[in-house]
């Protein structure tokens, strides 16, 4: 029987896949299991390398069957088969459009190597050359450099697409990061955050699935998460206007995950905090469109040694 949308199945991803319409999903997101030992209720989160692998070519078949031809598939994953899986998607169909690094200021801690801060997110297609990618939407864009530091009439008035790393309180690490890099300011969600369900300990930031679902689908179209834990991907989809569908292989992951769905009502507004408006600050000596004069005069007096306006920012973008 073919799998309903607009809810939660208790099913392996694998079996419900096969059983759905080919070519009939917009959108994937995929969180799947890392294999690094988490303790899921129901699943063992510790397999053979090759078993793991072997697993994942499965499921990933499974999505690029069920996406239309111009479907879109992001896969979240960590550090330890990140290139594993990237080259597996690509040698299955998919063609790769970013490489997103998720980096977070406070990581899960380690004994013995570096924290983890970070995540990659793989932003794939299934036709290079026609898929869904909303660039124009004003939601989608954020100030330029140009606009908001040099007040350069070369910016672009709609702004720019964000950087492809995502980072969290970039004022943490204030000499790593300068106002020329317009990020996205997503963090994670920690244990205290109002958003956290409690019932999953994976928990993806609406915001961020709100970035991906705003770029990567129209209103009506159908998202899928075959992976759906504590039904965040569901969730932001149905807020957002569009249908969606997910499976689970946990019971108690379902129940919660549809007890959260039923509480949703379209265009209700993303949990979590939202990208500033502003996502590049100007500095003191900055200089706004709206505050240069009609002429600029004496432009070349300004590049001058010494003079506020010779300075320039690392990663300047249009």
């Amino acid at each position: 029987m073919k799998p309903a949308i607009n809810t939660v199945h208790h099913s392996d991803c694998v079996a419900g896949m096969a059983a759905m319409q080919e070519g009939s999903v917009d959108l994937v997101f995929a969180d799947p299991p890392f294999n690094i030992g988490y303790d899921y209720d129901v699943y063992h989160d510790r397999r053979p390398p090759d078993e793991y692998l072997n697993w994942s070519r499965e499921w990933i078949v499974g999505v690029h069957r069920v996406l239309k031809p111009d479907g879109t598939f992001w896969l979240a994953i960590g550090d330890e088969y990140a290139a594993e899986l990237k080259v597996l998607s690509q040698q299955i169909g998919f063609h790769c459009r970013s490489w997103v690094v998720w980096y977070y200021t406070f990581g899960v801690n380690c004994k013995a190597k570096f924290t983890r801060s970070h995540a990659h997110l793989f932003h794939f297609v299934k036709d290079p050359d026609q898929f869904t990618f909303l660039s124009d939407l004003p939601e989608n864009r954020i100030p330029s450099a140009r606009q908001l530091v040099y007040g350069d009439k070369r910016a672009n008035p709609k702004g720019r697409l964000p950087d492809d790393t995502w980072i969290l309180r970039p004022q943490d690490i204030p000499a790593s990061f300068s106002a020329g890099e317009d990020t996205w300011y997503i963090p994670r969600v920690a244990g205290t955050f109002k958003e956290r369900e409690g019932f999953h300990g994976c928990q993806m930031p609406e915001q961020l699935l709100g970035r991906i679902i705003r770029f990567c689908s129209h209103p009506d179209n159908v998202v899928l998460d075959p992976f759906s834990g504590s039904g965040t991907t569901l969730a932001v989809a149905k807020k957002l206007g569009r249908s969606y569908i997910g499976f689970d292989l946990s019971p108690e992951y379902v129940t919660r995950g549809l007890e959260r769905l039923s509480g949703i009502t379209p265009g209700d507004p993303l949990d979590g905090a939202a990208e500033p408006t502003l996502s590049a600050p100007s500095t003191a000596n900055g200089r706004r469109l709206e505050d240069k004069p009609a002429k600029a005069a004496g432009r070349g007096k300004r590049a001058a040694a010494g003079s506020p306006g010779s300075r320039t920012l690392p990663g300047l973008k249009d």
